[in-house]
């Protein structure tokens, strides 16, 4: 599945999973869709999430999509095992921000098992239009098993808010 990854992708193996590193224009997009949402501008429901690094200790920013499926809120690394979610594996816990609106929430990641491929496919009907290039031709139309088989690559963590 990881044979035909975008152009910047790690090579997949057991000891380095799949990670698509930004191009100097995602990274540059995603600063400006940070700096909105510090702002308190969403577009179409993005926030900013602030999550501890894990060996620099200091709080991390970077623009993501919060996804609800079902009664619940999810985070989803379209790009893979991506610094973030490296950091949130560590930390379990981080911040989403739209402007002055901070939301503390602890995540616990979601197994490849049960309920992700699900997950993906109504994440993949809402971003898919963002999205679909870091999925490797997996798409909200995929069958089931390709979905199954996609997830290992795109770590989900459900967060849930504090109050």
């Amino acid at each position: 599945m990881t044979a035909n990854a975008p152009s910047g992708s790690s090579s997949p193996s057991p000891s380095s999973p799949y990670y698509l590193k930004g191009s100097r224009l995602n990274v540059r997009l995603n600063g400006v869709i940070g700096w909105l949402a510090r702002h308190g501008v969403s577009l179409m429901g993005s926030a900013e999430l602030s999550v501890r690094g894990r060996k620099s200790g200091q709080m991390q920013r970077i623009p993501v999509n919060p996804h609800t499926y079902g009664n619940a809120q999810y985070l989803v690394s379209a790009r893979g095992h991506s610094q973030w979610v490296r950091n949130m594996r560590v930390a379990k816990s981080g911040e989403l921000r739209v402007g002055r609106k901070v939301r503390t929430f602890t995540a616990t990641e979601v197994s490849d098992a049960g309920q992700k491929a699900a997950i993906l496919r109504s994440y993949l009907e809402k971003w898919g239009w963002e999205v679909n290039q870091y999925f490797q031709g997996v798409t909200a139309k995929s069958t089931d098993e390709e979905l199954t088989a996609a997830g290992p690559d795109h770590p989900v963590f459900v967060i849930t808010v504090e109050k």
